[in-house]
């Protein structure tokens, strides 16, 4: 608020009281003249500042490294009429040493930056000249600072580099111009979660300081498992249950040490509990699989979460924000159905192979396919039909197959490859999600399996969940359906988002982080972007 605008009000109030007859005395009232003229004499100056619009040029022309920022900047002060933001009448205001603050620990944010001039920015800091005086090159150096922090935190890698990484789901669109204007009136609103930011970011970075903690306490030694020890079960003996025993408390797994030698009660339960949350199956063996899980280094943890804390920047909460949708998780095999914010249905799946990857991308759920067939992509007929006919020219009727044309499909039933049902979201990738006789792979801990698509291993949960509501198919029908053997297409009323991800690192809703294996080596490519000088 201006200095006019306060004195006008306190002196209305004075001439209010003046003007009623005996509410005070020749005393008070000089009193209140004296104080007043104080006051309006104290109050500091607000009025902007304003600063010649051609001084932003030769400031970007000595500072080489924020040029990619300029767009933003003269976005801004075009906006505020070229007038001075970060400076009121104490010097730089409030939020320059929030920001300044901000910077000097981006390593919280999960980042391994090199801040653009920190030295030049530190001596500003330093010396009170600087900060009580409005400096244009300080003005910039801010404003540069401010998109430097939320090109970084809130935006993350450019869009060509994540297309790069075959990431394909859709990347947020937006200027933080206007936010610098709440943040101006408001400082603390940046330690507050943004509305920008996915939720799992603010879980990822809580999971980070947790294991930054651990590993400042010496993290954990590796196990050394004596070759003669094939597994370990429960009620058995041995030294090596020590280094166990150490090793899942380390990591919260367990709750206290006990230091007993024998594999009992509540190390089956911290066992069971790193396997849940190491994506390992919920039996009670312990094998060097995960003897050699376990000595992961929590250097590598706290990278993996910092990776996904950036693949986090790339997503709008608006996506997540519908009614209902599905989601897979590549390297957990999971698929999630979600209504209404809560997970209506978790399913395994089977995902691609190393050499025929799941892509990672987004897409709609408008038809479901009944006792499909499967058409054979050219790519499959090419490598692995015609070869299989060559040896055997039996081999499509064994396996239930035809010519049509110059293609090859199989019919509907038992041994059908889409199983019973078909879900399809049409994108450029050519992949759907399907039913499977194999059933068997669902049982595996790894579930790259298939030529890309997408195999369910609850595909009849997912079409009762998908046409919930729709009068046109009750449970029966769509039992009746998936075992009739005719081939039947239905496009759903309301088509459904599907975003098909790659989180290596995921942290539940009570804060329990899950680590899953970079089977498709995206965490890697990423790594060299993040933390390559």
């Amino acid at each position: 608020m201006k200095r006019p605008t306060i004195c006008f009000l306190f002196l209305a109030c004075c001439f209010v009281l003046f003007s009623t007859p005996n509410i005070l005395k020749a005393s008070a009232k000089k009193k209140i003249l004296v104080h007043t003229k104080l006051f309006c004499q104290r109050i500091p100056s607000f009025e902007p500042i304003p600063f010649d619009s051609t001084l932003i040029a030769p400031f970007f022309s000595k500072y080489p490294k924020l040029n990619y920022l300029k767009p933003e900047v003269v976005k801004l002060y075009r906006k505020h009429s070229y007038q001075y933001l970060w400076f009121d009448y104490k010097g730089l205001n409030e939020f320059a040493n929030i920001l300044y603050d901000k910077i000097n620990n981006l390593d919280q944010e999960g980042l391994k930056v090199r801040v653009p001039y920190a030295e030049k920015i530190r001596t500003i800091f330093q010396d009170p000249d600087n900060m009580e005086k409005s400096n244009i090159e300080v003005e910039l150096l801010m404003s540069s600072l401010y998109f430097f922090y939320a090109d970084r935190v809130f935006k993350g890698l450019d869009a060509t580099k994540t297309a790069e990484l075959d990431w394909y789901l859709p990347r947020k669109k937006q200027s933080y111009v206007n936010n610098l204007d709440s943040l101006l009136r408001d400082p603390k609103l940046i330690n507050q979660p943004d509305k920008d930011l996915l939720g799992q970011y603010y879980l990822l970075k809580d999971a980070l300081k947790k294991y930054r903690d651990i590993e400042k306490k010496g993290g954990w030694n590796p196990i050394i498992l004596p070759k003669k020890i094939k597994f370990l079960k429960p009620k058995d003996t041995a030294e090596v249950i020590l280094q166990i025993r150490k090793r899942l408390l380390a990591s919260g797994d367990l709750d206290s040490d006990s230091g007993k030698n024998v594999f009992d009660s509540e190390l089956l339960t911290a066992v069971l509990k790193y396997k849940k949350r190491n994506a390992f199956a919920a039996d009670s063996l312990l094998l060097p699989k995960h003897i050699t899980n376990m000595n992961i280094p929590i250097s590598e943890h706290i990278k993996t979460i910092m990776i996904n804390m950036e693949r986090c920047r790339w997503i709008s909460p608006s996506l997540i924000r519908k009614k209902q949708y599905i989601t897979v998780n590549i390297p957990s095999f999971t698929l999630t159905f979600f209504v209404d914010g809560k997970a209506e249905l978790v399913s395994k799946v089977v995902v691609g192979k190393a050499l025929n990857k799941t892509a990672v991308f987004t897409g709609e759920l408008s038809q479901i396919v009944f006792s499909p067939y499967w058409n054979v992509p050219p790519s499959i007929l090419q490598k692995e039909i015609l070869p299989a006919i060559a040896k055997n020219p039996n081999y499509l009727a064994k396996n239930d197959m035809e010519w049509i044309d110059n293609r090859v499909r199989q019919r509907p039933g038992p041994q059908n490859a889409l199983g019973k049902i078909k879900f399809v979201f049409p994108n450029s990738h050519i992949i759907y999600m399907h039913d499977t006789p194999a059933k068997s792979l669902f049982n595996q801990d790894s579930r790259a399996f298939s030529h890309g698509c997408i195999r369910v291993e609850r595909p009849r949960d997912l079409a009762i969940l998908a046409l919930k509501g729709d009068p046109n198919w009750p449970v029966k029908k769509i039992d009746e359906a998936m075992n009739k053997g005719i081939e039947k297409t239905y496009n759903l009323k309301t088509k459904i988002p599907v975003y098909i991800g790659y989180f290596t690192a995921w942290v539940n809703r009570d804060g329990t982080i899950n680590f899953y294996d970079d089977i498709y080596g995206h965490d890697l490519r990423l790594a060299e972007m993040l933390f390559t000088d």
